[in-house]
């Protein structure tokens, strides 16, 4: 598995700037603790951590609730609510199939 973190300044409708971007990867299989640890890792491999909620689509972690999943995640964790906070997760989302590409 391979996980992107992408640190952006937003606003409601698109990504203002891209702060930095953080990758990791691993080889266990797809598990809540083990996609929840890679999120952290790539978060945690950020240049700068962020200020704002970490975002993720519900399906990335098999639909549990945010609650439950942002026991994980500092300073907060959210699932996506603005179409900036989506264009931001579809960055992560081609950042990391691009790194996978480049392990294969």
């Amino acid at each position: 598995m391979v996980a992107a973190a992408v640190h952006a300044r937003i606003d409601s409708a698109r990504i203002r700037t891209v702060e930095g971007v953080g990758f990791a990867a691993a080889r266990e299989g797809p598990t809540l603790e083990a996609t929840v640890a890679l999120t952290a890792e790539a978060v945690g491999n950020l240049p700068e951590p962020p200020a704002g909620p970490i975002v993720a689509e519900g399906g990335e972690f098999y639909e549990e609730p945010a609650a439950r999943v942002g026991l994980h995640f500092r300073p907060e964790f959210k699932y996506v609510e603005s179409i900036g906070e989506r264009e931001t997760v579809q960055a992560a989302h081609h950042a990391a199939y691009a790194a996978r590409d480049l392990l294969l």
